[in-house]
C-alpha cells in the first residue's frame, strides 16, 4: 500500500498507509497535523506569544541592556522593540511550511539537512530548550515555595528545601500540560494571556505612584561620554534577537495548528513585539521602584513580590506568576525538544517519552543549583549568570539554521515539499545533505574563531545576524551547485 499527499485548499494533508506506518522515520506524533486539527486562530497565536513573553527573563532584559550593553533606559526599550520587530521576519517565514504542510520543526529540517543530518540542528536546539526549561522551572518552583510560605509558617521554615520541593511540583505541572497535547497548551495560553496582561497593567499602575516614569526614562547610559551609540545598540540588538532565536527555528511546531497563513502572521505581529516591549518596560520601572518599596534594588519580580508585607497579596501574586511561568515554559521550552528527541528514533521515542526526556535533562542541567539550595554544594555560579551568558551566547549560534531553513524552503524548494518522502529514508531527501551541514558549520566555526581573533570580533558580536546571512548565502550557493551537478549526472545517464 502507498501513502499519498492530498491538497485541500491552501493546505496539504498526508493519507498514511502501511508503507509509512512501517517507516523508521515516521510516528503519529511527528506526522503532519490533520486539517480538522488546525484550529488555532490569530488570537490563539497572539495568546501563545503573550503567554511566552511574560516571564522573569523578559522582565530583566531592560536591566541587562543598561548594565551590560551601556544603553540608557530609553535606548534599551527601543532596542527591545526593534529586535522583536526584526524577529517577526524569520518567525513568520519559517512558520509558513508548518502551516501549509502541517509538519513540525524536525521534519522540516530533513529537507535542508537530510533525514539523519537533521538531528544535528535538532539536538542543538533541544539542549538550549532543556537549559531554559530548567531555569524557568527554578523560577516556577520559587513562586510555589513563596506561595506556600505565605500561607504556612511551617513551609516557610523549610527554606531552600522548600524551593527544591516547589521545583519538582512545578516540573510535574509542566509535564502534565505538555503530555496532554497541543489543545492543552492552546487552552493554557488562551486562559493565561488576558490574565497576565491585566496583572502587568495593574503592576505598572501600582508602580506609577511610587516612581516617576519621566525620571526613569531620562536615566542616562553608563557608557563613556565620547562613545558612539551605534556599536552599543547593535551589540544589544543582537543579544535581544538571540533571546527568541530558538523560537524562530521551531515555530513550525505551533504554526502547524494554525487555521490559515494569515492567522499565523497576524497573530505573531499582534502578540510578540508589543508584549515584549511592555513587560521589559515593566521590569525597568519595578526594578527602579524596588528601592523605594522594599529598601533595596531587586531585579527579580518573584523576589520583589515575596518581600511585600502582605501574605494575601503575596499568595495571589505567586499563583499568577506560576501561571505565567507555566505558560512560557510549556510552549517555549518543552514542545520543541519533545519533537526533536522523537526525530532521533521515532519508533522508540513518542511524544510522552520525548517530554519526559526533556524534563529529565532539565533536572540534570539544574542539578548544581538544586544541590546548592539543599546545602549540599557550594558554587558562585548563579542562575541569572547562566541565562545571561551561556544561553544567550549559545543562541547566537542558531542564526545559521534560521537562514538555511528560509533559503531552502523559499528559494531552493520554492515552497514545495514531498510529504511522503520526508518520512521515507533513502528517498528524495538523503540521509545527510552536505549543503546544509557545510552552510551551518562554516559560520559556527568562524563565530568560535572570533572569540580568540580580535579582527573577527565583529562576527561574534553580531553573531545571530552574521551567522544567519552567512549560512543563508552559503546554502544558496551549495544547494544550487548540488542541483546543477545532479542535473548533469542525469543528462549523462540518459
Amino acid at each position: 500500500m502507498t501513502s499519498k499527499s492530498v491538497k485541500q485548499g491552501e493546505f496539504y494533508e498526508l493519507e498514511v498507509d502501511s508503507d509509512l506506518q512501517n517507516s523508521t522515520a515516521y510516528n503519529d506524533d511527528l506526522a503532519p497535523t490533520k486539517i480538522k486539527d488546525r484550529t488555532w486562530s490569530k488570537w490563539n497565536i497572539a495568546a501563545l506569544w503573550v503567554g511566552m513573553s511574560i516571564c522573569v527573563p523578559t522582565y530583566t532584559l531592560g536591566g541587562v541592556l543598561t548594565a551590560y550593553f551601556g544603553l540608557s533606559v530609553t535606548e534599551a526599550l527601543f532596542t527591545i522593540l526593534i529586535a522583536n520587530i526584526i524577529l517577526l521576519v524569520p518567525l513568520t517565514l519559517n512558520a509558513y511550511p508548518g502551516t501549509k504542510f502541517g509538519i513540525p520543526f524536525p521534519v522540516l529540517l530533513r529537507s535542508s539537512f537530510g533525514m539523519v543530518g537533521s538531528n544535528i540542528p535538532c539536538l542543538i536546539r533541544a539542549i538550549v530548550a532543556c537549559g531554559w526549561f530548567g531555569i524557568q522551572t527554578m523560577f516556577g518552583g520559587l513562586a510555589i515555595h513563596l506561595f506556600m510560605s505565605a500561607i504556612s509558617d511551617g513551609w516557610a521554615s523549610l527554606g531552600g528545601v522548600g524551593e527544591v520541593i516547589g521545583f519538582f511540583i512545578f516540573w510535574a505541572l509542566n509535564m502534565y500540560v505538555v503530555i496532554k497535547g497541543a489543545e492543552s497548551i492552546k487552552w493554557l495560553e488562551t486562559l493565561a494571556a488576558p490574565l497576565l496582561l491585566i496583572v502587568g497593567i495593574g503592576l505598572m499602575v501600582w508602580a506609577g505612584g511610587k516612581v516617576s516614569f519621566t525620571e526613569i526614562l531620562a536615566t542616562p547610559a553608563n557608557r563613556p561620554e565620547d562613545a558612539g551609540f551605534m556599536g552599543y545598540f547593535l551589540g544589544g540588538l543582537t543579544a535581544m534577537v538571540g533571546f527568541w532565536a530558538t523560537l524562530s527555528l521551531n515555530i513550525p511546531d505551533f504554526s502547524r495548528y494554525a487555521k490559515t497563513q494569515k492567522d499565523q502572521v497576524i497573530g505573531q505581529i499582534i502578540g510578540l513585539p508589543i508584549t515584549m516591549f511592555f513587560f521589559a518596560a515593566l521590569g525597568v520601572v519595578l526594578t527602579a521602584a524596588s528601592s523605594t518599596l522594599v529598601g533595596e534594588t531587586i531585579s527579580d519580580p518573584i523576589s520583589l513580590i515575596g518581600k511585600i508585607d502582605s501574605p494575601v497579596w503575596v499568595a495571589v501574586a505567586m499563583v499568577l506568576i506560576v501561571i505565567a511561568t507555566l505558560s512560557t515554559n510549556t510552549a517555549a521550552n518543552v514542545v520543541s525538544p519533545t519533537n526533536d528527541f522523537q526525530n532521533i528514533a521515532p519508533k522508540l521515542i513518542n511524544h510522552t517519552r520525548g517530554a519526559l526526556l526533556t524534563g529529565l535533562i532539565g533536572i540534570v542541567l539544574m542539578g548544581w543549583e538544586l544541590l546548592k539550595k539543599m546545602g549540599m554544594l557550594e558554587s558562585d555560579v548563579s542562575v541569572e549568570s547562566m541565562y545571561s551568558n551561556w544561553l544567550l551566547g549559545y543562541s547566537s549560534l542558531l542564526g545559521p539554521i534560521a537562514g538555511i531553513m528560509i533559503v531552502d524552503y523559499f528559494l531552493i524548494k520554492r515552497q514545495h515539499l514531498d510529504l511522503v518522502a520526508l518520512y521515507t529514508p533513502s528517498s528524495l531527501y538523503p540521509a545527510f545533505n552536505s549543503a546544509g551541514l557545510i552552510a551551518f558549520a562554516v559560520p559556527v566555526l568562524i563565530t568560535l574563531m572570533a572569540l580568540n581573533v580580535p579582527s573577527l570580533g565583529w562576527f561574534y558580536n553580531y553573531g545571530w545576524f552574521t551567522g544567519a546571512f552567512t549560512g543563508a548565502l552559503l546554502y544558496f550557493i551549495l544547494a544550487n551547485l548540488q542541483s546543477a551537478s545532479a542535473n548533469q549526472t542525469d543528462a549523462v545517464a540518459s
